[in-house]
């Protein structure tokens, strides 16, 4: 079943991220059963074109390739479209104007303004017409919800046909509200409560991510009626495994 459907029939789905180029990575995570892989641009050192080599393999290994843009740039998400990427997870959403400048992009005329173009999505040209009946039924567009102005415009942003699903940000969050990292903050809790009300009242999925590799984090969030969320990334799995190993040298050496 494709992406879209499930977020329209509110099935969970789990992703994960990669913020490293190398595609045997994008082998590794894509083969293991996630839902969908994003490919991040907004906080890694990723170029356009291992983006495209990093769809290609997530792709080719049957699983859904997703990017989280660098900014609402009508370009770049043309360009990811055009490599084949499923859809897009659009940082930094403020109101219902960010969310249709991004989907005008991801959408040929009438519904969009993408300029036509033959690359890998597009079959190179052999494709083209079964491409934008995909494209209209199946793209996704995720909004990012991680500053107090998004939250402010929550209910028009949600409630938008445009918006398949939302992903909370909340470190962005809390910064935009003047307590940076305190996720705790009262105000902080307040905010994300009300995302997922409106959520809840729109039939959006959405969540967060779950930056570490804590099975019990995610396990509570899906408790809590998430139905959209990122599980770990691909340099915390690296680093937590190592300090893992590290620990167990550690206490044996302090017996």
């Amino acid at each position: 079943m494709q992406l879209k459907s499930k977020l329209k029939n509110n099935m969970l789905t789990v992703g994960s991220w990669i913020t490293l180029a190398h595609p045997a990575i994008a082998e590794i995570m894509s083969r293991r059963g996630f839902d969908w892989v994003t490919i991040d641009l907004e906080h890694s050192m990723i170029n356009i074109q291992e983006a495209e080599e990093l769809i290609r393999v997530i792709d080719l290994c049957g699983n859904t390739p997703l990017v989280r843009l660098s900014s609402n740039d009508p370009v770049q998400i043309k360009r990811v479209m055009d490599a084949g990427s499923v859809g897009i997870i659009l940082p930094m959403v403020r109101s219902l104007e960010d969310i249709n400048k991004a989907f005008s992009a991801i959408h040929y005329p009438p519904t969009g303004t993408r300029g036509v173009g033959l690359a890998r999505a597009q079959g190179y040209g052999a494709r083209f017409q079964e491409y934008k009946n995909w494209l209209g039924e199946n793209a996704v567009l995720i909004a990012q919800i991680e500053n107090i102005d998004a939250v402010n415009n929550i209910d028009s942003i949600l409630s938008s046909e445009k918006v398949d699903g939302y992903l909370i940000g909340p470190y962005d969050l809390s910064a935009s509200m003047g307590v940076p990292g305190d996720l705790d903050h009262p105000d902080v809790l307040t905010a994300i409560k009300k995302i997922k009300h409106a959520g809840l009242t729109a039939n959006k999925p959405g969540g967060l991510h779950v930056v570490e590799a804590d099975p019990k984090k995610l396990d509570s969030l899906v408790k809590d009626g998430f139905l959209f969320l990122a599980y770990s990334v691909d340099i915390r799995m690296l680093d937590i495994s190592c300090l893992e190993g590290i620990e167990v040298r550690d206490k044996k050496i302090d017996q």
